[in-house]
Order: C-alpha cells, then sequence, then structure tokens
C-alpha cells in the first residue's frame, strides 16, 4: 500500500526540513491480507509528448493525453463496499527529460488551512528494488530498529506524497532551494520519501545510519479544484480560496527528472522503452472527518505498469511516424524534378548541335 500510516503528526514532522521521518508504530492489519483486484495487468502509457505541459494544476493541457480511470478502494481492505465516491484518473507522459503525471478525482470543496488532515492528499509509489512489494511498502520483514539499507537491500520503495494544507492552489512546491540535503518541502509539504516497511520511512538522504546532504527533493507540483473561478493567481491571504462544500473536481499535477542525481537507492530511475511498477494513493476528510495515515484510498492492491514509451501514442500506427512519410514524399518528388531538369538539359543541347555553325572569318579581311 502507498502509505500505511501517515498521521497528522508525522505529516508535521516531514513538513521540517532539518528533521528525519521518525520511527513510528505502524497500523495493524486485521486478519489474512487479501488482494483480488485484476487491475495488475492495467498499463498506464507515459508517451513521449514534448513542450505541451505546463505545471499549473490546470488540466486543460491534458485533455488530448490518455490516460486511464481507477477505482479507489480502502488500502487496509481493498474491496468494492467501503470504496470512495468517484474514481480516479491517472495520466502520465515525458519529454524525453522530464515525466509527468497527472491525477485527477471528484470530491467537494474542503480546505482547512494548516490542517493537512482536513485537505484531500495524494502520493505516488514506485518499486526501486526488486523484491520489493505492494503490500507493505516494500516488505522488508526487519523491526524498525533493525532497518537499514543493508539489512533491507532490495526492498526500497520510493514515495512521492503532497498534502495541500499550505499549498496555495496554481503555486509550484516540491524541490526548493532552501531545502537542500534532503526530501524535505518546508513550504507546501510536497515531499519525497522512501521506505522499506511502514515502519521504516524516511526523507530522502535521512536515515537511521545518519543524514547525507547529497540528497535532494526532485519532484515539483501543483495542485486545482474546478470550484476556483480565479486564474490570474491566488495568495496565501485569500484561502481558503474558495467556499467548502462546491461540488468539482482535484487535479494534482507532478513532475520529476527520469533520472535523478541519487546515489543512495532511494529514486526510482526511469528508462524510455521500460516498464516500471508503480500506484497512487488519496486521502479525503470524508463527511469532514480528518483522515488519518492508514485510512487512504488506493488504485489497486498490488503495482500497477507505468510504460515509458519512445513514441507518441500507445497504438500501432504513432504519430510518430507521420513526419518520416512527409520526408520520403519530398525525397521523391525532388528526384522527380532532378529527373526532368536532367532531360531538358540533354534536349537543349541537342537542339544547340543542330544549328549550322557561323564560319570564322579573319579579322585582317574585314
Amino acid at each position: 500500500m502507498i502509505c500505511s500510516q501517515m498521521t497528522a503528526k508525522i505529516l508535521r514532522f516531514l513538513f521540517l526540513a532539518s528533521t528525519t521521518i521518525g520511527l513510528v508504530n505502524s497500523h495493524s492489519e486485521s486478519g489474512e491480507w487479501s488482494c483480488e483486484s485484476g487491475d495488475s495487468v492495467v498499463q498506464l502509457f507515459a508517451n513521449f509528448r514534448p513542450g505541451i505541459i505546463t505545471l499549473d494544476g490546470h488540466a486543460d493541457d491534458w485533455e488530448d493525453i490518455d490516460g486511464f480511470e481507477f477505482s479507489l478502494r480502502p488500502a487496509l481492505d481493498p474491496h468494492d463496499d467501503d470504496a470512495y465516491g468517484a474514481k480516479m484518473t491517472a495520466k502520465a507522459l515525458h519529454d524525453g527529460k522530464d515525466v509527468f503525471f497527472l491525477l485527477q478525482v471528484d470530491g467537494e470543496y474542503t480546505f482547512s488551512k494548516g490542517d493537512n488532515s482536513k485537505c484531500p492528499s495524494v502520493a505516488l509509489m514506485f518499486q526501486i528494488g526488486e523484491n520489493a512489494t505492494y503490500h507493505n511498502m516494500g516488505g522488508c520483514k526487519e523491526s524498525p530498529n533493525a532497518c537499514t539499507s543493508k539489512s533491507c537491500q532490495g526492498y526500497e520503495v520510493d514515495i512521492m506524497h503532497f498534502s495541500i494544507g499550505n499549498a496555495i492552489p496554481g503555486r509550484l512546491y516540491g524541490g526548493n532551494p532552501i531545502d537542500i540535503g534532503n526530501g524535505s518541502d518546508r513550504f507546501g509539504h510536497l515531499v519525497d520519501v522512501y521506505a522499506w516497511n511502514p515502519h521504516c520511512r524516511y526523507l530522502d538522504g535521512l536515515g537511521p545510519s545518519g543524514n547525507d546532504t547529497i540528497a535532494q527533493n526532485d519532484w515539483k507540483g501543483a495542485w486545482w479544484h474546478s470550484s476556483l473561478t480565479t486564474h490570474s493567481g491566488f495568495v496565501e491571504e485569500n484561502s481558503p480560496y474558495a467556499s467548502n462544500g462546491q461540488k468539482g473536481t482535484y487535479y494534482f499535477e507532478f513532475s520529476r527528472p527520469l533520472r535523478t542525481m541519487d546515489r543512495l537507492q532511494q529514486d526510482v530511475q526511469f528508462k524510455i522503452g521500460d516498464l516500471s511498477k508503480f500506484s497512487a494513493a488519496f486521502w479525503y476528510p470524508v463527511n469532514g472527518n480528518p483522515w488519518h495515515g492508514s485510512g487512504h484510498y488506493t488504485v489497486s492492491c498490488d503495482w500497477l505498469l507505468l510504460n515509458f514509451n519512445s513514441g507518441s501514442s500507445n497504438s500501432t500506427i504513432t504519430k510518430a511516424a507521420a513526419p518520416r512519410s512527409t520526408w520520403d514524399a519530398a525525397v521523391a518528388f525532388s528526384l522527380l524534378l532532378s529527373v526532368v531538369a536532367f532531360c531538358l538539359s540533354v534536349f537543349v543541347g541537342l537542339r544547340v548541335s543542330q544549328n549550322k555553325s557561323v564560319p570564322f572569318t579573319p579579322i585582317n579581311n574585314l
């Protein structure tokens, strides 16, 4: 699951730039874990579409991008009986350098400044280590006191978590020049995290063996809600930005480099042409009740596949092939013109050679 416990206390802890994510008591699952979802065969395509996305939380520039619609089921009990009342649509693309994501889900507008648990929240999780499972956030069997990069090697997962309680809609959050050396974000709590299991979860650059200042938050993102009517730009004094209870759609937009400078096995590394394993989660204060860390919804109960396509379409005939066809036609037309020009030159040469030549008259006979 994306995040088995992310209480408001831990979220505030994450929010501090210089503080590690401490070891926390994880939730206890009731009964044996079961996964009955068939979504594990789903592939979300990240096609090559450069230069079309502006990272502002608005979804207008995603209209022509295909996505996939997922049911949102409780993370600890992934069945349809208690599913969230709307589905989440996920979209992805890349421009050869960065990968972009859009998550959109219907929900009444709710915002409580400074209180993340009374605002919606989202997360993305990716497999890093080959042994990392979706269930138990990596699945390392070690206890909190025994989790290390050696004892849990191969069980790493990469997590991006965005809580919007301090984030202005339409503004950019995530990696910034101040929070250097770890995965924190003191302004909007769009944090870069890695984990081995729900007990052992840390900001990038921080961990049980001490801090490493070479890490950084490589994520950037923004959020929006369709009930917000001001597009000229909000500032913090405009909070809560709209009236609570208005129906509409939340939009969460993110980007990250395909490859990062990570040397600690804390970031997933994407490669064009490869498949990556991922999932997504959503927290919402249902009926106005603050959400708790393990009370989130997820799009699956196992890893989904993210396909980094080198073309602009996931169909057999791609739009990327069109420029080549145009080039072939131009070459053929040029060749035809060359043949015509050659024939004309030969014809003119023959006509000139058939004309009678003018006799030479010495100048002294004039």
